[in-house]
């Protein structure tokens, strides 16, 4: 099967699918596209992603966007019964709930902070709207830190799509500078994930 994820590695929705398809051990090409490679807004792509956005997952006639719909589709069609998305309705939506948690309550805060530490330079640098991004961050981020408190993972003893999510978030708000809140749990599950390989290489690297 040809399987090829498109879009640039530093993108936090790609980075879910690349750690999703490396712990299930699925075969791919990652073809860089968006931010500073472009191309996201050709007719090629539009064709098979209308948002223009990132990532793009092709398997031979099959296309698919939206980073988390990847992440389960890939593993609802190539590993059935896995741990990342386990087969018990209830337990898969408790997956589900902190799948899309992410992107409603943590998303917003986290690009501004980023966008505004990262990719912004200090001298045009806003800094009451990052503070402001910082302490809705550390809220949101104090929804999982009471799950972790109770059980190793976000959604409970294993690790599962819902802590993908928001482990890609977590390295960022752990790297980069500036006065953190203690979030109790947060820093544990961190280093437990710093404890997978997969995290490791494709998360935990130097942000840009």
């Amino acid at each position: 099967m040809a399987r090829i994820l498109w879009g640039r590695d530093t993108s936090s929705n790609v980075m879910k699918v690349i750690w999703t398809l490396e712990e299930l051990g699925l075969a791919y090409d990652r073809r860089d596209v968006g931010g500073k490679y472009g191309q996201t807004d050709t007719p090629a792509y539009r064709a098979m992603n209308p948002t223009g956005l990132v990532p793009t997952l092709q398997e031979d006639g099959f296309t698919l966007w939206e980073s988390n719909a990847i992440c389960r589709y890939l593993c609802a069609a190539h590993a059935p019964g896995h741990a990342l998305f386990p087969a018990d309705p209830q337990a898969r939506a408790r997956v589900d709930q902190w799948m899309d948690a992410q992107q409603t309550v943590l998303n917003r805060p986290m690009a501004v902070v980023f966008w505004g530490l990262v990719r912004t330079p200090p001298e045009k640098r806003d800094a009451a709207a990052i503070a402001a991004g910082v302490a809705e961050a550390a809220k949101a981020f104090g929804l999982i830190g009471a799950e972790l408190t109770r059980h190793p993972y976000v959604a409970g003893e294993t690790l599962t799509l819902a802590d993908i999510p928001w482990g890609v978030h977590v390295h960022r708000w752990f790297t980069m500078a500036f006065d953190r809140p203690e979030v109790p749990g947060l820093r544990a599950w961190y280093e437990r994930l710093l404890a997978r390989p997969a995290y490791r290489s494709h998360i935990a690297r130097p942000l840009e």
